[in-house]
């Protein structure tokens, strides 16, 4: 009886060990397979950067943007928000926009050599005592960025990319343009002016209209720059005017588009998560994230759930008078599709993937992303048809798979270059397109191409970068590093030995900074002994207060970590059986 039950077992294991090699050998060949389609397709990537940046630096460089088209350029830095063009100055020649905008892919594409050379034509050549009227949020997180962002990457102590001739030449110069910021915050809210002249401060008669974005979305870069040169003036500032624009949220906590930094009312009551008040949502996240300030954290769960509740609609969100809650206009704007990989950092991957397919469906029905969709009749806007080579789909697309690992985001990722390739691609460059609907191109290269659409692509076929240092990405790409002495207090799953390991049992698992959640579930139920992490995706139940229309509306319980379920009557409660 042992020996003939012996033998059944031998002659079992004959059966299944050759499938069971076979099955691992197809495992392997398949992992083989998307290693060597990463690699082609990070390469594809890089070949669209280096058109870009090569064209910029031959027939713009040193001026701001690039016109592909007609292979000129344009000084664009005042330009930018400046939808009128008021006040355009006289004497400004450009001050390398695109090539600052450049130097963190150059450190993430590993070309240190063209990095070093463009630190030394900077410091050598670089000023900010310029009479030109610039709009104040896009000069810092295009400019005031880029260059804290590469000081810290040239001065990485894993890297010393430039040991024998950086002397802090890029820090000097961030705060040096900090300094020439600091007296837009000169009001009696201060809240601070969206327009400031670099040589002679607010000009006379400035208006004082500004956006939620434009005064909520300096604390990463200002923060940071106070971290670095030990003037708290720049952190301050951005902090006050961070406490004061939060004071002025509704009883919903919405808070609304435009406003008026001197009185601090309000002028647009309508609001959303797009222009002119996405960063504000994604700034608190990350300053939180970057410097640890629980009151920062509290601001953006509450922010987060008053969005969940007011402008979701399904996958979708709409815009809603902030004071009601009641829906004001049903569209979608392109600067909306950042949200989904904001959603990835505070653990929300479901709606993350909700709302990603429906950018992804428009992306397809056009080529790209138009600027302005209507979502109640779909159709696009009747102006606003263009595309500017924006990299919010591509960004979202990059965050979600360094959470999921799901294969099919490569292929999203795949099919973005492939449309900006066909669409978007010509001899001088890339170029903007003005209408989606006919693929008619606009003269225009703008700097974020190259300082995000290309970077977060490269990133989502080539994340090396990330492996040996938790970064947090300001709204223009650039890359700022998650470091203990920076923050105040900091959740655990975020200090791991400096950000490059998580510990699992007796081994250490490297990890991608993006694939860290404040809250996920595996490190709950894998960590029994680990403090309850809340994500602002835990929305408790409130009955008449949080309607849904599907289960995935109503994400984890906060008190359980339990998936809930949407009722027939439309409230959300929890599963009976898990």
């Amino acid at each position: 009886m042992f020996q003939s039950t012996v033998v059944k077992w031998i002659l079992l294991y004959l059966v299944i060990s050759p499938t069971i090699f076979i099955i691992c050998l197809s495992d392997l060949h398949s992992n083989n397979l998307l290693a060597a389609k990463r690699k082609r397709m990070s390469e594809r990537v890089r070949k669209m950067f280096y058109h870009a940046y090569d064209n910029y630096m031959m027939y713009a460089f040193p001026h701001d943007e690039l016109k592909p088209l007609t292979k000129t350029f344009t000084d664009s830095l005042s330009e930018l928000g400046n939808l009128k063009l008021e006040h355009l100055p006289q004497q400004y020649n450009g001050s390398a926009l695109t090539l600052i905008e450049s130097l963190s892919s150059l450190v993430i594409l590993g070309n240190y050599t063209e990095f070093e050379k463009a630190i030394i034509w900077l410091s050598e050549n670089l000023s900010f005592d310029v009479d030109a009227r610039v709009n104040l949020f896009e000069c810092n997180i295009r400019v005031l960025g880029g260059l804290v962002s590469a000081h810290i990457l040239a001065t990485d102590s894993t890297n010393r990319l430039v040991q024998l001739i950086y002397k802090n030449q890029l820090l000097d110069l961030a705060e040096d343009l900090g300094r020439r910021f600091l007296p837009a915050f000169k009001t009696p809210t201060g809240l601070p002016y969206a327009w400031i002249n670099l040589k002679h401060g607010v000009i006379v008669d400035e208006t004082t209209e500004t956006s939620t974005s434009g005064c909520g979305s300096l604390i990463l870069e200002m923060g940071a720059l106070s971290r670095l040169t030990g003037d708290t003036r720049f952190e301050t500032a951005a902090l006050r005017a961070l406490r004061k624009l939060w004071s002025m949220r509704s009883s919903l906590n919405l808070l609304g588009t435009t406003l008026d930094v001197a009185t601090g009312d309000w002028i647009e009551y309508s609001s959303g998560i797009g222009a002119g008040v996405d960063s504000f949502y994604e700034y608190l996240m990350k300053a939180y994230v970057l410097f640890g300030r629980d009151e920062i954290w509290k601001m953006f769960q509450s922010a987060y759930i008053g969005v969940q509740k007011y402008f979701r609609h399904g996958p979708w969100y709409h815009e809603a008078d902030m004071r009601t809650g009641t829906a004001t206009y049903w569209q979608l704007t392109s600067l909306q599709a950042f949200w989904p990989g904001l959603q990835v950092l505070v653990g929300d991957i479901e709606a993350a993937n909700s709302s990603h397919r429906e950018f992804f469906k428009v992306w397809k029905k056009y080529g790209v992303l138009p600027e302005r969709y209507l979502l109640d009749h779909q159709v696009l806007h009747p102006t606003e048809k263009y595309y500017p080579l924006r990299p919010e789909l591509a960004e979202s697309t990059f965050y979600l798979y360094q959470a999921t690992k799901d294969p099919w985001y490569m292929e999203v990722g795949e099919s973005i270059m492939n449309s900006l390739n066909a669409h978007t691609r010509v001899k001088g460059g890339f170029a903007s397109i003005r209408d989606v609907t006919t693929m008619q191109l606009e003269d225009h290269q703008h700097s974020f191409f190259l300082a995000e659409t290309c970077k977060y692509l490269y990133l989502l076929f080539d994340d090396s970068f990330l492996r040996n240092q938790n970064y947090i990405f300001t709204t223009e790409g650039h890359p700022l590093p998650v470091r203990i002495n920076w923050h105040e207090k900091l959740p655990r799953v975020y200090n791991l030995s400096d950000g490059s390991s998580i510990k699992t049992g007796k081994q250490r698992k490297r990890s991608s900074a993006m694939s860290l959640q404040i809250c996920p579930a595996s490190m709950i139920h894998h960590e029994p002994n680990a403090r309850r992490l809340e994500s602002a995706c835990h929305i408790p139940d409130t009955g008449a207060d949080h309607r849904c229309f599907s289960d995935d509306d109503c994400g984890v319980d906060a008190n359980t970590c339990r998936r809930r379920s949407c009722s027939l009557a439309g409230y959300c409660g929890l599963w009976s059986l898990i």
